[in-house]
């Protein structure tokens, strides 16, 4: 059976380089766009006059759109595309850039990519019938490893394990000194290889240390080496160094309308962040939102509400609403007005916005004591109750858990640091320490549990807990903590509210969040960043957006309608 001919090599042609590229291929919906834009209000330099002629910037925006959505995102494989793929060699008009070029463009423009994202979106914001929008934040890895990521737990482990094996090594050193004929001696054991570990232990030990002194003076939880913005997250295989971007999607077109990039561990309390400046762009409208029970958090709730968003956040089984309370303030509200200052004077004035009548139930002014402390007891509460770490060390060994709040951190009466864990809903601070538990000697005395670590609740007023099994394994007494910090009740006005999410819109989530998130995913190969620190990463995932976006749009309106958009005809 004859296979499919082939045309001759050598038969000469004559076509125009736009024959090369399909009729509705991507590549013309993005040079039509960036050939669109005034990309001097994006903060782009125009080409100097003297010296050799720069690179088109159009081009080279065009480049990283079209790279972004096709997975192609190192410089040298851009490089390489300008090389061998026809739709970029029409895009970019035969020019071919090296890759230093191509990244040291991208570094110095970094700013402009967001901006361009949220033109983008402002073009076809016309043409489609925006909804309510879904948030949902996902991990993607930092161009960090988790050996050059330190918290302070693992700094804590490092140290006492340096310290541990100088001990020995010097405890060895010690006894070849005493010895004068040593009969066997291995070739791992020589003076010279003992004094070169010690060295190196002493000198890693020093490095450790300096790091320590760092996060505590600066007051961080976490220190990257690599990229000092990332941080230490839980994802599906374990954890990883990362970044946790929000984004904002579209209920009726599954378009991205923004994204917030964070570093945060959790979602707690980044709902208003991410819906901020959609507010803003429309103020005459209050915006609904909808989130999992990962963003539940009370204050982040009112403020969402303070600033015309709906917060829809999925409630635990059996829960009719959320129960939040704000201060009373007497005060004029208009409760027709959707203005963030009347919504606000309105809720802590106790009455009920009209534009909240179907999401907020049950309002009410109640009075309620509560412990209040002025400047002279709040100073006392950052010093220690027994003064130096040393002291407080020997405090907790009497089988005490004890709170030092200027460094946030709990002695154990094992000798061991916990270090904050978590904030509680209800406001306490967990404290633990996994690893010091785990290869603790002496844990049965504290914790009978199988596989699990200790971990110990503190309110912001205590500073000392008994250990009631420590207690009773030695002997002692169990006593109530003398310990906590001073204050007063005084009796204040609140105003308390049922706010009820719409179930219907709630159970549209996981459709509208993940679907975006997998197509950058899976299609287009982004599940890590390039570059480094926050403010570089938001110009790539705009990139990520953008050319989810653009795809997404097309396959909306179609591609004659988009080429209408970015071309104003």
């Amino acid at each position: 059976m004859p296979y499919i001919s082939t045309f001759d090599r050598n038969q000469m042609m004559m076509c125009s380089w736009d024959s090369f590229v399909d009729t509705e291929s991507i590549a013309r919906l993005i040079d039509a766009f960036v050939n669109s834009l005034d990309l001097t209000k994006y903060g782009v330099k125009e080409a100097a006059v003297e010296g050799r002629p720069s690179y088109d910037p159009k081009g080279m925006y065009k480049l990283y759109i079209y790279g972004s959505r096709k997975g192609i995102r190192s410089s040298r494989k851009l490089c390489e595309s300008c090389k061998v793929n026809l739709e970029v060699k029409w895009m970019m008009g035969g020019v071919e850039p090296d890759f230093r070029t191509i990244s040291d463009f991208r570094k110095d423009n970094i700013d402009s990519l967001k901006k361009i994202f949220q033109e983008f979106n402002r073009r076809i914001s016309g043409a489609v019938e925006w909804g309510f929008t879904s948030i949902d934040g996902s991990k993607f890895l930092a161009n960090n490893s988790k050996d050059n990521n330190f918290t302070k737990n693992k700094l804590d482990d490092r140290i006492k394990w340096l310290n541990a094996h100088a001990d020995e090594y010097l405890r060895i050193l010690k006894e070849m000194d005493e010895q004068e004929e040593l009969e066997e001696v291995p070739e791992n054991l020589t003076r010279e290889t003992l004094e070169a570990k010690l060295k190196e232990t002493q000198e890693r030990l020093v490095r450790y240390e300096a790091y320590q002194k760092l996060m505590e003076d600066t007051g961080v939880s976490q220190l990257s080496l690599t990229d000092a913005d990332a941080r230490l997250m839980r994802n599906k295989n374990g954890f990883a160094v990362a970044y946790n971007p929000q984004t904002a999607v579209d209920s009726k077109t599954h378009l991205i309308r923004d994204f917030e990039m964070t570093n945060q561990v959790t979602d707690h309390g980044l709902l208003s962040p991410t819906m901020s400046r959609m507010r803003e762009e429309e103020p005459d409208k209050i915006l609904e939102t909808v989130a999992d029970k990962g963003y539940e958090n009370a204050e982040d709730m009112i403020q969402c509400l303070e600033n015309g968003i709906i917060p829809h956040v999925i409630m635990e089984d059996g829960k009719d609403g959320y129960e939040l309370n704000v201060s009373y303030e007497e005060a004029e509200a208009d409760i027709h007005s959707i203005k963030p200052e009347e919504l606000r004077k309105s809720i802590h004035a106790g009455q009920i916005p009209e534009a909240y009548a179907d999401v907020i139930s049950d309002i009410r002014v109640e009075e309620v004591r509560r412990k209040v402390r002025g400047e002279e007891e709040k100073s006392e509460n950052v010093k220690s109750i027994y003064g130096t770490p040393e002291e407080m060390s020997e405090r907790a060994k009497e089988g005490y858990y004890v709170r030092d709040p200027e460094r946030n951190l709990v002695y154990c009466p094992a000798g061991e640091i916990l270090r904050q864990k978590c904030i509680k809903r209800n406001g306490n601070i967990r404290y633990a320490n996994k690893n010091a538990c785990k290869h603790c000697k002496n844990r049965n005395k504290c914790y009978k549990g199988k596989g699990e670590w200790k971990e110990i609740d503190f309110t912001k007023d205590n500073l000392e807990k008994p250990c009631k099994e420590w207690l009773k394994a030695e002997g002692k007494e169990c006593n109530a903590p003398k310990h906590s910090a001073k204050g007063h009740y005084e009796k204040v006005k609140i105003v308390r509210f049922t706010l009820k999410p719409n179930r219907e819109k709630m159970a549209m989530r996981m459709c509208l969040s993940e679907h975006p998130f997998g197509t950058i995913k899976r299609a287009m190969g982004a599940t890590y960043f390039l570059l480094r620190g926050v403010q570089k990463v938001t110009g790539e995932f705009a990139l990520f957006c953008l050319g989810y976006n653009i795809e997404r749009a097309k396959n909306l309106l179609g591609f004659e309608k988009m080429m209408e958009i970015m071309t104003g005809v």
